[in-house]
């Protein structure tokens, strides 16, 4: 597991961070409410590199209103994750309530405009499963990892094999 600077993380976030008793998650709290988690997961999909499920709960689902205080927290969590770790995440929408389109969105839209954006490979792909439903995957990675290659190959190649219909 990558352990994360907090002293760091809340020298950015607007929103005050606080780790998990393992450190593979962190908790904070908005001016709404809003009590949410992150997590850094370790994740075998892709082979060619370490890779981390990256995971945002909304723990208490209280509906999120329009914060940008929100997207600051969220991108200084992952901007520490990367000063501790040259590895790749790995985000996946979740799908139960049919929202995945929007979160895809947001999340990639938080990320794309973020200031650090130019230092990292982003890739996202849809992918619809045998029932039809379509979701959502991105991966996260410094350009500087000396697997990126592999890591983008790997990637396209599984969302590739991915969307294929069982016959």
């Amino acid at each position: 597991m990558v352990n994360l600077d907090l002293k760091r993380i809340n020298s950015h976030s607007p929103y005050h961070v606080t780790a998990s008793r393992d450190k593979h998650s962190f908790r904070f709290v908005t001016d709404f409410g809003v009590d949410y988690s992150i997590s850094f997961l370790e994740d075998e999909l892709l082979t060619s590199d370490d890779t981390y499920q990256f995971i945002i709960a909304n723990t208490n689902d209280k509906k999120s209103p329009r914060d940008s205080k929100l997207r600051k927290a969220i991108i200084s969590i992952i901007y520490e994750f990367f000063e501790e770790s040259n590895t790749t995440l790995l985000y996946i929408c979740e799908t139960g309530d049919s929202k995945q389109s929007m979160r895809n969105r947001l999340f990639e839209f938080w990320f794309k405009s973020s200031e650090r954006k130019s230092e990292f490979a982003f890739l996202s792909a849809d992918i619809r499963d045998a029932d039809g439903i379509l979701n959502y995957a991105a991966i996260i990675s410094r350009l500087d990892n000396p697997r990126l290659g592999k890591v983008i190959s790997e990637f396209l190649t599984t969302v590739q094999t991915l969307s294929i219909k069982p016959e």
